[in-house]
């Protein structure tokens, strides 16, 4: 037994070498940097800090580097490092309506205070492949003129202002929900500290979609909308940019910016019959992520507002309205292990099961033959 132990770590440590060769590929070809995967794979670099729930552009690239492109790996390499750090406290709530947008769109407004941003988005690009791209840098000075089209070179772009919520102008009149905070409100648990529990308070369930897989997400809001939540969704506002993160530091008596961070936020709206108590009305559904998200925000504002259906006296009548369903199983690093541990070495388990199967075979036999001869004597 000793010698199949230390005969499995040398096998172990070879594949460790032979990961480092496969990741590296052909060494004729120059290496890619973290900062090129964090300036030039931005999105990756997002989904990887927001599903590992840390914000650090250069541990996400790096993440993704070690992983050699497979995000889900990436994410739990990052919320692995994650563990080992330090807590020194919580910062203050942010206030998305101070956020210095660089995009902001709404599909139920034409005309907003502060106007349409389109940024950079790949909505109004054809899906066809740049093969310019091909050529190493030959592409980026004609982008670079083709961004300053309509302005002289020597003009940048204004500064971006703060701008309102969308939802706001509904609002004004009543016809949409709003939450408020109140002096004395629950304070939100931590799932990155305690584990998850049921029932989940909506803090709770947003924290966990955050998190949650992109892809499960998708699939989830996708099934939302084709009759699996009694929802017709509208997008109220997508938008992304900066924001200032505040902290309350004992030692100053007073709160302290610490830094700026990109995020996305999404807000969908959903009409609401409303009921005896509660007039027909707007509800909302809402996702929040780490950097330019837009996919992952909407997803999880989409599955937000289904999972709000018992809260708002709806009939559930389906998967993406069960919180305990959607909330089990849409963490990546979870399944991805729960998946993955069927690798690992299964041989008792799976020899016991083999003898199982053995006598119950033979058993069957046996009976077949006690039939068959019973049956004879029954026909003589």
């Amino acid at each position: 037994m000793y010698v199949a132990v230390k005969g499995g770590e040398r096998a172990i440590e070879a594949s460790w070498r032979l990961l480092d060769k496969a990741r590296r590929g052909d060494t004729q070809i120059a290496e890619l940097s973290v900062p090129q995967i964090r300036e030039q794979l931005r999105l990756a670099v997002a989904r990887v800090m927001t599903e590992g729930s840390v914000y650090d552009e250069e541990l996400a690239a790096l993440a993704i580097k070690q992983a050699a492109g497979d995000l889900v790996e990436a994410i739990f390499l990052l919320r692995a490092y994650r563990t080992t750090l330090p807590r020194f406290g919580y910062t203050r709530a942010i206030d998305t309506e101070t956020m210095q947008v660089e995009r902001r769109i709404s599909a139920t407004f034409k005309d907003l205070p502060g106007g349409q941003l389109l940024g950079a988005t790949y909505d109004y690009t054809q899906r066809l492949l740049d093969f310019a791209l091909l050529a190493e840098g030959d592409g980026d000075s004609a982008r670079e003129d083709a961004t300053r089209i309509g302005r002289p070179a020597s003009q940048e772009p204004p500064a971006p202002e703060p701008m309102p919520r969308v939802v706001s102008l509904l609002d004004k009149e009543g016809l949409i929900e709003q939450e408020r905070p109140t002096p004395h409100g629950e304070e939100p648990g931590d799932l990155s500290r305690e584990p998850l529990a049921f029932p989940a308070s909506r803090a709770t369930r947003l924290q966990n979609l955050a998190r949650g897989d992109e892809g499960f997400l998708l699939a989830m809001g996708y099934a939302t909308q084709r009759g699996y939540a009694h929802s017709h969704p509208f997008a109220g506002e997508i938008r992304f940019g900066t924001i200032a993160i505040e902290m309350d530091l004992d030692e100053l008596g007073e709160a302290v910016d610490i830094g700026d961070i990109d995020i996305t936020e999404c807000q969908m709206i959903n009409q609401f019959a409303g009921s005896g108590e509660v007039p027909p009305t707007f509800t909302q559904g809402y996702g929040l992520a780490f950097g330019h998200s837009e996919r992952k925000a909407m997803a999880m504002a989409l599955v937000d507002r289904a999972l709000r259906a018992e809260e708002l006296g709806e009939t559930l009548a389906s998967p993406t309205q069960d919180i305990e369903f959607m909330l089990s199983h849409s963490d990546n690093v979870e399944a991805s292990g729960f998946v993955q541990h069927l690798k690992l070495p299964h041989y008792v388990d799976f020899q016991a099961e083999l003898e199982l199967v053995r006598r119950l075979r033979a058993q069957h036999r046996s009976n077949d033959e006690t039939r068959h001869a019973t049956d004879k004597e029954q026909a003589a």
